[in-house]
């Protein structure tokens, strides 16, 4: 028996807590990819959200305020406009501030002139 080789426990052990290190690091890794993704998917259905609201106040007559509503496609989000008149009230600066689940994910500003 003396001359047989083989792993002997130490090894095993050793090499099973060398393996189980290097799960944990991935699995964490995963993880962090998970939630960047996600946040990155809710930032740009955002994005999306504000740039259709802002097409449609564009497409409004001029007003003193806008008061839109959230289509059903983007459910838990809700939508803030806020509107400030400027250069004698020809021009207005519109924020559009999207949040998701109670948490602000995106301010979009941008102008509406009135023409007439």
């Amino acid at each position: 028996m003396r001359g047989e080789k083989g792993i002997s426990l130490l090894e095993t052990i050793l090499a099973l807590a060398i393996l189980g290190i290097i799960s944990v690091s991935f699995l964490g890794g995963t993880a962090t990819t998970s939630t960047a993704r996600a946040t990155a998917d809710e930032r740009a259905s955002g994005k999306i959200l504000a740039e259709s609201l802002l097409e449609t106040i564009k497409k409004m007559d001029y007003a003193s305020s806008y008061n839109l509503t959230v289509p059903d496609d983007f459910a838990g989000y809700a939508a803030n406009i806020t509107v400030q008149n400027i250069k004698n009230n020809n021009i207005q600066q519109v924020f559009i501030t999207i949040e998701h689940r109670n948490r602000e994910v995106l301010t979009l500003e941008s102008y509406k002139v009135n023409r007439q």
